[in-house]
């Protein structure tokens, strides 16, 4: 049991919740996530099992996918459903036509202050606690990119929309800034993670059906292995007196591999060195002038 299982998480539950259930389900202690959803929200949230955990610091959830539901009129201090209502609008002034224009001012880089409902931490407290405590902290905006947003359904006061964005988006915020923008304000209803990188909700599973396929003989087919989850990676297979290095914390040369031929590269990369499709290292690759680049190993596997 080693990879990642991709859970649809469901609502109601924290991150933390699904990994506590992973562990009682799967028998085993060394169970991680990473991209932490809101309770509220459901989708998308990739566990990592025993040497999966080991692989998350190299993973690549750079862009992600949701499809939300937003209300009209509204404002709270959560920035969705969920929170205190702290002021109503009226949004019949909203039509179809200028919340697209609107939306078109929120695609591509823009800057966005994340909520106080975060868990991003100021002097060591996370912001949610000191919220919790009616505290309000400057916080400073982030440059984020929002890949694409599209307007899936129009239903007043309920606005569908589907959003591609850089990691380090708050689609609570997008909302919020969304609803000032529009002049009526709006608060998150619904959302749903549909991709983390290389995660998709084709390959989730709930937590009972989890359960239940654990029980049977084909539980290993569950995982998506670590070789697999670092595909954006540079791939380097070793020879054996590569794989001997390496098993030895040893870096290899290029003469260790089976490569076709040495990578010439101009700038410093991340290389997955593996044999027979299986992960055995995450190696640097460091440029060097008029030369094959160097490998330097940074994690071994084996």
């Amino acid at each position: 049991m080693n990879g990642f299982i991709v859970i649809d998480k469901p609502t109601g539950i924290t991150s933390h919740d699904v990994v506590n259930r992973v562990r009682r389900i799967l028998g085993t202690k060394k169970v991680g996530h990473t991209g932490t959803l809101d309770p509220f929200a459901t989708g998308v949230l990739p566990v990592a099992v025993n040497d999966g955990t080991k692989t998350i610091p190299f993973l690549d959830e750079g862009l992600k996918c949701y499809e939300a539901l937003m209300r009209l009129g509204v404002v709270t201090d959560t920035l969705d459903m969920t929170g205190k209502l702290l002021h109503e609008a009226d949004y019949s002034v909203v039509d179809r036509q200028s919340l697209e224009i609107v939306l078109t001012r929120f695609t591509g880089a823009i800057s966005q202050v994340p909520p106080m409902f975060s868990a991003i931490k100021r002097d060591g407290q996370p912001l949610y606690k000191l919220a919790r405590q009616g505290q309000d902290v400057e916080r400073v905006a982030r440059h984020i990119e929002i890949k694409s947003l599209e307007l899936l359904s129009f239903e007043p006061p309920f606005v569908g929309f589907r959003v591609s964005c850089s990691r380090g988006t708050y689609i609570r915020s997008l909302a919020d800034d969304i609803g000032a923008a529009l002049g009526c304000g709006a608060a998150l209803q619904e959302l749903r993670r549909t991709s983390s990188g290389p995660f998709e909700i084709s390959a989730a599973l709930s937590l009972e059906a989890l359960e239940m396929a654990n029980s049977g003989t084909a539980r290993n087919d569950l995982f998506i292995s670590p070789y697999d989850a670092l595909n954006h990676l540079v791939d380097i297979p070793l020879a054996d007196t590569g794989l001997f290095k390496v098993k030895r914390g040893i870096s290899p040369a290029w003469d260790d591999t089976v490569a076709p031929m040495p990578l010439d590269c101009h700038v410093s990369l991340l290389a997955r060195l593996s044999c027979d499709n299986m992960l055995i290292a995450v190696a640097q690759l460091v440029p060097v002038i008029n030369n094959p680049a160097r490998i330097i190993l940074k994690r071994v596997f084996v």
